[in-house]
């Protein structure tokens, strides 16, 4: 098994770590404006929210190449999203029930489970870390 540098253990640790701060991020800002946008009866900024939090995991996945990338940003977006359904004793509550909170809270979960089923399960190296590899053509 190949050692790594303790800069190439940084570096990777600070990718992770901004994977999680981006699925922080966009659970805070998700959370607030997912019942901005109905096209009818439909909420059409909660379903825009669900495909970008999966776009975003699966792309971390890939470009980590592992789950582990997927996992970082879901652990984020989790960690905020859950304490949103709490109700407030002031009757405060952000992720409301309702057709807009429903479908970000579940069908963020059910979005964050196919990008983590979706990413590559090897821990080939980061992109990052190795740089894409070279192309053989024999």
């Amino acid at each position: 098994m190949e050692q790594r540098g303790q800069a190439e253990s940084a570096l990777g640790g600070a990718a992770y770590g901004m994977l999680f701060v981006l699925g922080v991020v966009m659970a805070v800002v998700g959370g607030f404006t997912h019942p901005v946008w109905d096209v009818g009866p439909i909420p059409g900024s909660a379903i825009v929210w669900v495909l970008m939090l999966f776009g975003v995991c699966l792309g971390a996945g890939k470009l980590m190449r592992g789950r582990l990338g997927a996992v970082a940003t879901a652990l984020g977006w989790l960690l905020v999203t859950m304490p949103f359904t709490l109700e407030l004793k002031a009757g405060d509550l952000v992720i409301a029930s309702g057709p807009p909170g429903y479908v970000y809270l579940y069908g963020g979960l059910l979005g964050l489970v196919a990008a983590y089923m979706l990413s590559p399960s090897s821990g080939g190296g980061s992109w990052l870390l190795r740089g894409y590899p070279p192309n053989n053509q024999t």
